[in-house]
């Protein structure tokens, strides 16, 4: 039975396949999966937003975010929910903003929400949210186990990157690469620390967002570290990441937080690109330790790993993102699990 689903994402950022983050890129799979096995895919999203099925745009600030942009941003946002429910024949909600509870539905269509960061990000009391028909899943065990128990937690999907499409042949050369949000927590300062104590060629890329605390620490924090070798090649586009994946000797994440899953990491062993990371939440479920690179407890460690990376075997990170980190896999499970949450509804 075909199906529609409409999908919120956060206000403030698009939607695509060159998002700059993870809920965005997970979207941006789910969206083109549905409107391919025929459903109907409505969005939310923010104006620019390229997705296959069918946008309604929120307005994009081009201030710097603040409080007042962001509170702006959810009141649009509720709007638009309100009146997209009105409007179109929805079957499930799939919410995907770290804000989501803020324009949860007041009726009792059936929603979904997806934590893509840590649980404490968000307002404990959304774990005991009275609503029915409301369900929430985490992105991979490991985030699972950080969330307090809740009758609407569902058995988490981890993420999944489409492995087909970042398939290459471009040799390897001599440099790593760090690549993500350009943001304190992401800790991209100690790539830059790592890479100068190995003495190798870094490659920073990545958006710096226009929040206050974001532009100081690129500011503070990385113009300070950048020189010949560790060099700063800003935000860059699908066909450029994979270009740069499938040439880095390796990609290093050297994150602060607890990381809920790591879809670059995911998208560098499908290139063939080993993964030198932190400690940090789901990264050690995603990097075979040894095998499809290096998990690690400090900067003087990262920069050891970064001198060892060449040992690892690309074949075999490649064959590990197949087995373990399709797209395609990940998306049958969300489809899956649609329908049984619109047949429970419907039984009740």
């Amino acid at each position: 039975m075909k199906r529609t689903i409409l999908s919120v994402a956060y206000p403030l950022t698009g939607v695509g396949a060159d998002a700059v983050g993870g809920a965005e890129q997970i979207l941006t799979i789910l969206d083109r999966t549905l409107t391919a096995a025929g459903h109907r895919s409505i969005m939310i999203a923010a104006e620019g937003s390229k997705i296959t099925g069918e946008l309604i745009a929120s307005p994009r600030s081009r201030k710097r975010w603040d409080d007042s942009i962001r509170d702006w941003a959810r009141r649009v946002q509720q709007q638009l929910v309100k009146e997209t429910l009105a409007k179109y024949p929805v079957d499930l909600v799939h919410m995907h903003g770290l804000d989501f509870h803020n324009y949860v539905p007041s009726s009792d269509i059936p929603v979904l929400a997806t934590l893509h960061l840590p649980p404490q990000w968000y307002p404990s009391g959304i774990f005991g949210l009275r609503r029915k028909h409301f369900s929430m899943n985490c992105v991979s065990w490991s985030q699972y186990s950080c969330c307090p128990r809740s009758s609407h937690l569902v058995k988490p999907i981890p993420n999944g990157v489409d492995v087909d499409r970042l398939e290459g042949s471009t040799p390897k050369r001599n440099f790593a690469l760090a690549l993500g949000r350009i943001c304190p927590e992401k800790g991209f300062h100690l790539a830059l620390d790592a890479a100068r104590e190995a003495g190798i060629e870094l490659l920073l890329a990545g958006r710096v967002f226009p929040y206050e605390s974001h532009l100081h620490y690129f500011k503070t924090e990385i113009q300070p570290r950048l020189d010949g070798l560790r060099r700063f090649v800003g935000p860059l586009r699908f066909g450029r990441k994979k270009r740069l994946l499938t040439q880095a000797k390796c990609l290093v994440i050297p994150s602060l937080v607890a990381e809920t899953s790591s879809l670059v990491a995911m998208e560098s062993l499908a290139c063939g690109t080993p993964v030198v990371a932190f400690r940090s939440g789901a990264l050690p479920e995603i990097v075979d330790h040894g095998r499809t690179g290096f998990v690690v407890s400090d900067v003087t460690e990262m920069a050891r790993a970064l001198l060892k990376v060449d040992e690892l075997d690309p074949a075999a990170c490649r064959l590990a993102a197949q087995s373990r980190f399709s797209a395609q896999t990940m998306a049958a499970k969300y489809l899956d699990l649609y329908q049984q949450l619109i047949a429970k509804r419907r039984c009740t």
